[in-house]
């Protein structure tokens, strides 16, 4: 019985451990394991226990003071600007496949000309959604895990988390791709960007009781883009990324002040027609 009820919350939580958290575990993830096991607890409800703890002691790490990506969803230049930056950079791995073309053509005034010309590399139909270019297959065995789809990325991380994340790639010697991020540590995701910004390293400090301060990036090799421009191409990226993920935003709010100004005029007449009909009553 407690296996039944553990096994899916078990097979979620060992899910979301990378292969580098578990390596670094090795010895005392086998000894906190067993421990559980012996004071009782199923081998499979023990190791929801254990990814339980591996995952707030993750989000603890990654609890970073983060920039304000100072983005705005209403300005159409920038969304037109972001959905070029992610057409052309992130949808060779990462798919959004809650959206398509024929809504971005709407949201930000683009023609279907425009839309087949400079977006749709990968799609036939302006009704197809956008789809990654790299077989998720191929993505997971080369990666450890297939790229997550970005439709709901900004809502689900914040539009300051997902910009910090673009910028945030550090050389690291001891990673795979040669690059770790300081928002979120042990990422196996490239460095895809690096033409872009070229490469920095991290600085950090380590005060008495052993805990590491992040100081900031030096620059190691310049980018095609300065900084200040680096910043508005990750700006208008999180941007697109903000809008995909509720593209109905603008109706939504312009439907929103009529029927609060409905409400306000209904409130009015309903208040006159009460005092018209109760008048007379004593």
């Amino acid at each position: 019985m407690v296996s039944t009820r553990f096994a899916g919350l078990a097979r979620r939580g060992l899910s979301i451990m990378d292969s580098s958290m578990l390596a670094r575990l090795g010895r005392t993830g086998s000894i906190i394991m067993r421990r559980l096991s012996l004071a009782g607890l199923h081998r499979t409800a023990a190791a929801t226990v254990l990814a339980f703890i591996l995952t707030c002691g993750a989000h603890a790490a990654t609890e970073v003071e983060l920039e304000p990506a100072g983005n705005d969803p209403d300005n159409i230049n920038s969304l037109q600007r972001g959905a070029r930056n992610f057409m052309n950079y992130c949808s060779g791995c990462h798919s959004a496949k809650y959206v398509r073309f024929n809504t971005l053509g709407r949201g930000l005034e683009l023609s279907e000309d425009q839309l087949v010309e400079n977006l749709m590399f990968n799609a036939e139909k302006t009704f197809e959604t956008i789809q990654a270019a790299m077989p998720m297959n191929d993505a997971a065995r080369w990666f450890g895990q297939p790229p997550p789809d970005m439709s709901l990325i900004a809502r689900a991380r914040g539009t300051d988390y997902v910009f910090n994340f673009i910028k945030g790639f550090y050389l690291d010697p001891d990673s795979p791709t040669g690059v770790d991020n300081r928002v979120l540590a042990g990422t196996s995701m490239p460095h895809v960007l690096w033409e872009l910004q070229g490469y920095q390293t991290a600085d950090y400090s380590i005060d008495e009781n052993g805990t590491e301060h992040f100081e900031g990036f030096e620059q190691v090799t310049e980018g095609s883009l300065s900084a200040e421009e680096f910043d508005e191409f990750a700006r208008d990226t999180v941007n697109f990324l903000e809008y995909i993920s509720e593209p109905v935003r603008s109706t939504r709010r312009v439907l929103g002040v009529w029927v609060l100004m409905f409400l306000i005029v209904f409130w009015i007449i309903a208040s006159m027609l009460k005092k018209q009909v109760w008048k007379d009553v004593t």
